[in-house]
């Protein structure tokens, strides 16, 4: 589903962010983006979805190369893609229902499937009750959930997150990591970047590890 092949990605100034990169990913696997702060994996994050595209090689989404899309291509490849970062990005002037609906109205869904659906993305991510809940009144933990639920109502094949459980204690970190477990057992394709991958050492993932941009070992 994902394919790397020689991928580098360097920024003005000379900076090298990504250097000759390979891997495959199959779909409907979890992987692990392992590193230290810095080694590449936000970046990586990055070139799947099209927001930076890479200076050298290629990468390949369900066979197509992203990196030379057209702009106007690009919403259509990400309506495809679930993205979850460790700030959830929730906008604190609209309640949980209308943070989960936004996407499905850009997309131009009608309302009552709509409606539908983001009250199953909610009932999913354990906040069925709280659709009317402002986001600042919501936990830590369950602003993260709620940023999953947006990020998968438009049921996309492929999940990316980058650090999304940092900011939680282990209680909620080991819950959104048990839900980034059951959409992979329903054919989501999942890619996180983390430094806790002890979270998800019961689900078998694959392993693809970076230091300094570049990638030490085979993916395993």
């Amino acid at each position: 589903m994902i394919r790397f092949e020689n991928v580098y990605k360097r920024y003005p100034q000379g900076l090298e962010a990504l250097a000759d990169i390979n891997f495959s990913i199959d779909q409907a696997t979890l992987t692990l983006l392992k590193g230290h702060s810095g080694a590449g994996k936000s970046t990586l994050l990055k070139l799947i979805a099209a927001i930076e595209r890479p200076t050298a090689g290629v990468v390949l989404v369900n066979g197509e190369n992203v990196g030379a899309l057209r702009r106007a291509a690009i919403p259509w490849l990400r309506r495809n893609i679930g993205m979850i970062f460790q700030d959830p990005k929730l906008l604190f002037d609209r309640t949980a229902f209308d943070n989960v609906m936004l996407p499905l109205s850009i997309a131009g869904f009608p309302p009552r499937e709509a409606e539908r659906r983001v009250r199953a993305a909610l009932d999913k991510v354990g906040l069925g009750d709280r659709e009317r809940a402002m986001p600042i009144t919501l936990s830590g933990g369950e602003q993260q959930r709620l940023a999953i639920a947006r990020a998968v109502v438009n049921r996309p094949t492929l999940l990316l997150a980058d650090e999304p459980t940092a900011h939680l204690d282990p209680d909620n970190a080991r819950e959104v990591a048990k839900l980034f477990h059951e959409f992979q057992q329903v054919g989501v394709t999942v890619i996180i970047a983390t430094h806790d991958e002890g979270l998800y050492a019961g689900y078998q993932p694959k392993r693809i590890a970076l230091a300094q941009g570049r990638q030490v070992g085979a993916a395993s």
